[in-house]
């Protein structure tokens, strides 16, 4: 089955980002599809702050309800002239029992201080 969820809603993320999401690293759109029974793909659009290798976003997660880091994708490099940017992580295997997730970004140095979004899982 193939489906496309947007985002339902945007939080301050779970690690004290500021209570309108303006961080460094902001989650602004996520795109989830359902690639196996419990396996999904993750579109993740982030819109980041960046002036080089020294201040750049550099990873995103994919948190389950209860806190737990369900996947990582690294970014390998900045993307100062390339914003806000895409990118997709594969083969996310997520537990029937889990409905909804977090995204949220990485700032290098700044950390987890931007929006995150939280999506309904299309099973």
């Amino acid at each position: 089955m193939r489906a496309l969820v947007i985002a339902l809603a945007i939080l301050a993320a779970p690690n004290g980002a500021l209570a309108d999401g303006a961080g460094k690293a902001n989650v602004t759109d996520v795109e989830v599809t359902q690639t196996g029974t419990d396996t999904f793909r993750f579109t993740v659009t982030i819109a980041s702050e960046e002036t080089g290798w020294d201040y750049y976003a550099d990873a995103f997660e994919i948190v389950g309800p209860d806190g737990d880091v369900l996947a990582t994708r690294t970014l390998h490099h900045p993307h100062v002239d390339e914003q806000p940017f895409t990118r997709s992580l594969t083969g996310v295997n997520i537990g029937p029992d889990i409905d909804e997730v977090t995204v949220r970004a990485h700032h290098h140095p700044e950390g987890y201080d931007g929006r995150t979004m939280t999506v309904t899982l299309p099973r």
